[in-house]
């Protein structure tokens, strides 16, 4: 199990001060007086991972080739998550990453929970995008949002065995998502929500709902609110959506009618909701680049085997010129994609700026997944347009990461800015 591997190698030290032990220190030449040089804690290469974050690689990815494979096929077809997927995914403890042990959960990096999303994401994207939701915002705001006894409450559910969605988006507020009309009325110990969400990720089958709505339009944005809601209380599935891509992973309608919550359920405080969606975004979109990296790998590891299996003219097509340039600029592509990646996770974990990185980490590995799975099924020629071999259905499932947390063009507007406030 992963839980109890990742338990028996419990961090003792900071962060930075693991990397700089797992790399190979190079005594400083004399003459040096750089702070490189005499720093305490060398730099190393973004692909330097701590034993616990190797161990989680190795065990995701067995889990995801020998649990998941078997199954990527018939729950695309049915548009529908297998319950004994989402079981397995809890049992491994991959649903509680970030999650302190005391609390159920795995007591890991954030580094962990984008390498876990990226490894699924070469067999699965489905299941990749379910296990990113619940980790990296429902998990997240509550651990850093919501109070103790909210934490104690809620938390060892969402490791062991309670699904949770995120429900931020409406009709009239996507890429704008604080026009939302989704509204919240005190009603005595409860609040009394009403309206429409749209586009929720995992709904069909979650328990655990982080609900924004308005609680005080007057203050316009600033009264937006997280409320966290159960399926029991008596949310609504109006419509399950059938997708081009993604199709095992559940996009739903909500109706909100009346919803009573409990007021002990606000996280993070009336009106504090814009500011917990947010922070909580710019965080997800990491977890999309580490979908969309390892979507295109997954292609990659698929198509470039076949290439050289399949001969023509006399000898495999791989090693024709142009399909073996095609694969090296799609090999860089991922690498750059990768470091990409990496870079703004360890970033985000070392408590520096991130939104820039976050940002042009999701929109590059977004077109490098549509590129390269788009590739992938040119190189292996028609069976690639088959449903039998997988491969079509990566590019099926790229297209999202274009899209969802944040479109690509509004990754090159929050890019556009920082470039702006550093030049103008």
């Amino acid at each position: 199990m992963l839980r109890s591997a990742v338990r028996a190698i419990k961090p003792t030290s900071s962060f930075l001060r693991q990397r700089a032990t797992m790399a190979p220190r190079v005594a400083a030449r004399q003459f040096s007086r750089s702070p490189v040089a005499l720093a305490d804690v060398h730099p190393t290469s973004l692909e330097v991972f701590t034993e616990e974050e190797q161990m989680l690689r190795e065990s995701v990815r067995r889990f995801a080739e020998d649990v998941v494979g078997p199954k990527v096929r018939e729950m695309d077809e049915k548009e529908m998550m297998d319950p004994e997927v989402v079981k397995a995914l809890f049992e491994q403890g991959l649903m509680g990453i970030e999650t302190s042990a005391e609390l159920g959960g795995a007591e890991s990096s954030f580094t962990s929970a984008i390498i876990a999303i990226e490894e699924l994401a070469r067999v699965d994207p489905s299941v990749s995008a379910m296990c990113d939701v619940h980790n990296t915002l429902v998990n997240t705001v509550i651990r850093t949002h919501g109070t103790k006894e909210q934490q104690d409450k809620w938390l060892p559910l969402l490791a062991q065995s309670a699904l949770g969605s995120f429900c931020l988006s409406e009709a009239a507020s996507g890429s704008d998502a604080f026009a939302l009309q989704t509204r919240a009325k005190k009603d005595g110990d409860h609040w009394v929500l009403n309206g429409t969400k749209m586009w929720i990720t995992n709904s069909y089958e979650a328990d655990v709902f982080l609900i924004f709505a308005n609680a005080d339009p007057s203050k316009g944005y600033k009264g937006i609110t997280c409320f966290l809601a159960t399926k029991d209380m008596g949310i609504n599935i109006a419509k399950k959506e059938q997708k081009l891509g993604i199709r095992a992973s559940s996009t739903c309608i909500l109706a909100l009618d009346d919803l009573r919550v409990p007021a002990e359920n606000v996280i993070g405080g009336v009106g504090q909701g814009y500011k917990i969606a947010i922070e909580i975004l710019n965080e997800g979109r990491i977890g999309i680049a580490a979908q969309m990296l390892g979507l295109a790998q997954g292609a990659f590891d698929k198509a470039v085997p076949y290439t050289f299996q399949r001969s023509q003219f006399g000898k495999p097509v791989g090693t024709f010129q142009g399909l073996a340039f095609q694969q090296a600029q799609a090999a860089v592509e991922l690498e750059a994609a990768r470091l990409l990646t990496y870079n703004a996770a360890r970033r985000k974990e070392e408590g520096r700026e991130f939104v820039r990185e976050a940002a042009i980490a999701k929109y590059y590995a977004s077109q490098v997944a549509q590129k390269v799975s788009g590739a992938a099924i040119e190189w292996v020629g028609g069976v690639g347009i088959t449903r039998e071999t997988g491969i079509e259905k990566y590019w099926r499932d790229s297209k999202i990461g274009a899209i969802y947390e944040g479109t690509s063009n509004i990754q090159l507007q929050t890019i556009a800015k920082f470039i702006q406030k550093q030049y103008s």
